[in-house]
């Protein structure tokens, strides 16, 4: 391709110029740092009206099942489909076979245990998906509003 050395301070100077100028409220669209790289995404206020236009579905949600398994995977990886099973209690086989097809997690390796079961972890369409950069994004336990809804059993009076 092109074998130019630009300065690294040349590009982030740049990226700063495009940043700002496309936060004015003329554009529709930002730039957006997801995964590693940039991204012109439609700014939130103009989604829906821009899918009206275009006549587009939006993205098909996740189901359960799904939601549940990819995020085994992206905390704790890279996992076995066994690992996964183990968790869930359930068998994974069709999930991951559909996280593959989506291209949200990807094969990693082999495990060095009994049978080298494969090891799976998430993919860049993952970090994509999620508008995240790194794993260390993700939310972590103490992330959640500790509810009513999340508690299990009755409360015991002392």
């Amino acid at each position: 391709m092109f074998e130019a050395d630009v300065p690294e301070k040349d590009v982030s100077d740049a990226l700063e110029r495009i940043l700002e100028r496309y936060k004015d409220e003329s554009y529709a669209f930002e730039l957006n740092h997801v995964a590693g790289g940039y991204q012109f995404m439609t700014k939130p206020a103009y989604q829906a009206s821009i899918g009206i236009m275009l006549k587009q579905q939006s993205k098909r949600r996740l189901s359960t099942s799904a939601m549940e398994t990819l995020s085994i995977i992206a905390y704790k990886q890279p996992v076995t489909k066994g690992d996964m099973e183990s968790i869930r209690g359930v068998n994974c086989d069709y999930v991951v076979q559909k996280l593959l097809e989506k291209g949200l997690i990807e094969i990693k390796g082999k495990s060095e245990g009994v049978g080298r079961p494969i090891l799976y972890g998430t993919s860049n369409k993952f970090m994509e998906y999620f508008g995240i950069n790194d794993l260390s994004q993700l939310p972590t336990p103490k992330d959640f509003v500790n509810t009513d809804e999340n508690t299990i059993g009755e409360e015991q009076e002392t």
